[in-house]
């Protein structure tokens, strides 16, 4: 019978039992699509990433991300603990790695300390930032067990926006967000309510002091009842922060995972380029399991 090795991470710490945990199977030659959608699930992170040959030889690998229920185009800290990973059995150029995706190519750097020992990695989102409908105010302040003026909207509305993955950003009362859970009820009535959501409603809340953003994020119609550290939304934030606070470039430290007991840390720089907003996201990343499942 066939193995498929595998290794897991904490994403955005350098601690063990930190950060966001992340399976990554270094060979997925040979899995099918419902076999990955399986073992996704089966794991029960909040991804699970496969490791495939490129298409194109000049990328290193084809990644593909997988949540418990549905495929992702792009996601943050699947790359940057795939990319620690693969750095770590010695696959990547130089200390780069270009990974082809749905959302398009993805470019990492890997990061080292002064042994030389892989220790993070940071990622540059592949789209530029676009912005989709506006939700009401009172609307997600019920997804998110709060009241409707602990929502913020001096500086934006809640409002959808993406870098190759569609999250909802919310801003809201620094004391209100320590208080927030999700509403199970409440995300299907939203999402019922706007089609333009096409059946996906990431909630992304957080709380700022200048560039310093405390953060978290709710998805239980994906499965996700919390997750600790969420690098493309994190991305996504400093893109939209920079579009709107004006500026060619700036740098957010971004804390997540602080309720669940997982304290994760995230790095962005965002910059103005030509087609729009942009960002990359960085962090730590420290090894945890290995082992391999026969099917």
């Amino acid at each position: 019978m066939p193995s498929f090795p595998y290794e897991t991470v904490d994403v955005f710490t350098d601690k063990p039992f930190g950060g966001n945990p992340l399976a990554v199977f270094t060979d997925a030659r040979g899995l099918s699509d419902a076999q990955m959608q399986a073992l996704a699930a089966e794991m029960n992170y909040s991804e699970t990433t496969f490791v495939l040959p490129p298409d194109d030889p000049a990328n290193d690998a084809r990644v593909r991300i997988f949540h418990r229920t549905a495929e992702m185009p792009f996601a943050g800290h699947p790359n940057v603990g795939t990319a620690c990973v693969l750095a770590r059995h010695g696959r990547d150029r130089n200390g780069v790695l270009r990974f082809e995706q749905m959302a398009g190519l993805v470019e990492i750097a890997v990061e080292r300390d002064a042994d030389g020992a892989v220790s993070g990695a940071v990622i540059a989102a592949p789209q530029a930032l676009s912005l989709g409908i506006e939700l009401p105010v009172a609307g997600v302040s019920a997804c998110a067990g709060l009241k409707p003026a602990d929502i913020l909207t001096a500086a934006h509305p809640p409002v959808q926006a993406s870098l190759g993955v569609k999250f909802v950003l919310a801003q809201v009362a620094p004391d209100a967000l320590s208080g927030a859970g999700p509403d199970l009820a409440a995300f299907r009535a939203l999402e019922r309510q706007h089609a333009e959501l096409q059946g996906r409603l990431s909630l992304f809340l957080y709380a700022r002091d200048g560039n310093r953003i405390r953060a978290r994020m709710f998805a239980p119609l994906a499965g996700t009842w919390e997750d600790p550290a969420t690098g493309s939304a994190s991305a996504t934030l400093g893109a939209l922060l920079l579009s709107l606070d004006g500026g060619e470039e700036a740098a957010y430290t971004i804390t997540q995972g602080v309720e669940m007991g997982r304290a994760s840390l995230l790095n962005v720089t965002s910059r103005r380029a030509a087609d729009g907003c942009r960002s990359r996201v960085g962090g730590a990343c420290a090894p945890m399991f290995r082992g391999e499942v026969v099917l």
